[in-house]
């Protein structure tokens, strides 16, 4: 059995974990709450088409990307009073042009305050 970093033993923790959370204690929460905030942005973005590329409109897929954008609002919500205004702000600003894009690319539209995310931040028109 190798002890290489990727390695497990049965049900205990990866060889080589303790220096992975040692990494990991190092890094300011508003880094991590920024840092996944930015992939449910990507990954929504993607979602309502907005790739660039010939195979944007392929991997569009409004189902998915209303899970996303609400995952998002609820990050974005939620944490903000912690992050900090500066962080929170544009934090927000992605996530209503998201929840636009989405409102755009949709072909029947959601009632006002019924779009993806909205229950956390209000309608957006």
């Amino acid at each position: 059995m190798s002890t290489s970093d990727e390695t497990t033993t049965g049900y205990d923790a990866p060889v080589g974990s303790d220096q992975a959370t040692r990494d990991i204690a190092e890094v300011a929460a508003v880094e991590v709450i920024t840092t996944a905030a930015v992939h449910l942005m990507s990954a929504a973005a993607v979602k309502c088409g907005l790739a660039e590329g010939d195979d944007a409109e392929e991997l569009k897929d409004l189902d998915e990307a209303r899970k996303l954008i609400t995952a998002l609002a609820a990050l974005v919500v939620a944490s903000a009073p912690d992050i900090g205004n500066q962080h929170a702000r544009s934090l927000r600003d992605g996530l209503r042009s998201l929840q636009l894009a989405f409102r755009e690319a949709s072909v029947i539209p959601d009632a006002p305050g019924e779009g993806p995310g909205e229950k956390y931040t209000g309608s957006v028109v």
